[in-house]
């Protein structure tokens, strides 16, 4: 545990360190986000936060290489090494829609490079966790389900990063979820604790971590698709890599017995950590289609965008986020690992508190949304 602290606070502080310099070559290159009617900014703000994210990432990697418990396995490295890679590739397309705003198909093609560059390395879903057992399809069609949930992740990233630390936050609070879902997995079965999953994972929530204090309202600097796209990405091929490291017998199945639900987190937990980010994406999706427009045409409908039309300030609407992601994250890691009356309890009651927090502020009138 010792070593993933080190790497969450190397992450953090190197992050910390590389955003202040990143928002200077962001301003003297131009990469700020225009004032749109679609964002709640009121001035332009400068990009490449996720330069400095992908730096914390890198020199976490480094670290971790170096010590003598994560640097001894070699498949960690490998598959380390090889999501981030696919997050250099994802992040250099996110700089270049941040100084060129590429259209929708370009773009896609840069996340679909970025994705196979992984797979092409061996990350890639191995076998899948069900009610009846493991189910283990043929390698291609896990490749193609591996790559479908991977760009589903960025996107979804992508589509809730409208407010200032919303995106930073929710997937900071998500890497934190499935790294105490797979730290104590590994403990409770005697497992091998070095793993990709737990090392990208920490990485990650200390990059986003380091980025919230320059980017949390008001920001100074935003993390632009070089970091929703990144974030998104790692996120989602760490949880991914568990499969391949992981012996899919170490848990045991019994269906309606207590060990079900911990043999499903390692299916249920990602959609867990991405619901609020999928369920406005899927929103977004449906909204848009129906109306005749474009998938990838921009509104001021996202969830966000409801909470502070329902009268919540810029702050509490992303903390209201904060609280959604982690109630629905670390409630799912609650109850698969350790599932009794106490912690159901205790979900219960934070549910019930979220939703008075959420639906019990009076809507304002006559107060528009603030507009950029």
């Amino acid at each position: 545990m010792r070593e993933y602290l080190l790497v969450l606070f190397v992450a953090m502080a190197t992050t910390f360190l590389l955003t202040g310099l990143a928002r200077k070559v962001a301003l003297r290159y131009g990469a700020v986000a225009k004032v749109r009617a679609r964002d709640v900014h009121k001035v332009p703000i400068p990009y490449f936060g996720g330069v400095s994210i992908l730096g914390g990432l890198i020199a976490g990697y480094l670290v971790a290489s170096s010590l003598p418990f994560l640097g001894d396995s070699l498949q960690v490295a490998h598959d380390a090494r090889a999501i981030l890679i696919g997050g250099v590739v994802i992040c250099a397309v996110g700089v270049i829609d941040d100084l060129y705003e590429l259209d929708p198909v370009t773009k896609l093609a840069g996340m679909v490079l970025a994705v196979g560059v992984m797979i092409v390395q061996g990350i890639q879903l191995f076998w899948l966790p069900l009610p009846g057992g493991i189910l283990s399809p043929p390698p291609a069609q896990l490749a193609v389900v591996t790559a479908g949930i991977l760009l589903v992740s960025c996107n979804a990233v992508n589509f809730v990063d409208g407010l200032d630390g919303l995106a930073a936050g929710v997937t900071a609070i998500g890497a934190s979820a499935f790294f105490t879902y797979s730290y104590l997995l590994n403990v409770e079965q005697n497992l091998d604790r070095a793993t990709t999953s737990t090392l990208i994972t920490v990485a990650l929530a200390g990059a986003c971590l380091g980025f919230l204090p320059h980017n949390f309202f008001p920001a100074r600097v935003f993390m632009g698709d070089s970091g929703s796209l990144l974030i998104g990405l790692m996120l989602a091929a760490s949880t991914i890599s568990l499969t391949g490291q992981m012996d899919p017998n170490a848990v045991p199945y019994e269906v309606g017995g207590s060990s079900l639900l911990p043999a499903l987190l390692p299916l249920i937990l990602p959609i867990a950590v991405l619901a609020i980010p999928a369920l406005d994406l899927t929103l977004a999706y449906i909204r848009r289609t129906k109306a005749g427009r474009s998938p990838f045409a921009a509104d001021k409908l996202h969830l966000h965008h409801r909470l502070m039309q329902r009268g919540h300030s810029h702050r509490r609407a992303v903390l209201l986020m904060y609280l959604w992601t982690a109630l629905i994250a670390f409630g799912v890691v609650v109850l698969g690992l350790l599932l009794a009356w106490w912690t159901v309890l205790i979900v219960l009651a934070v549910t019930i508190t979220a939703m008075v927090l959420t639906t019990g502020l009076p809507r304002r009138t006559g107060r528009p949304l603030a507009k950029v």
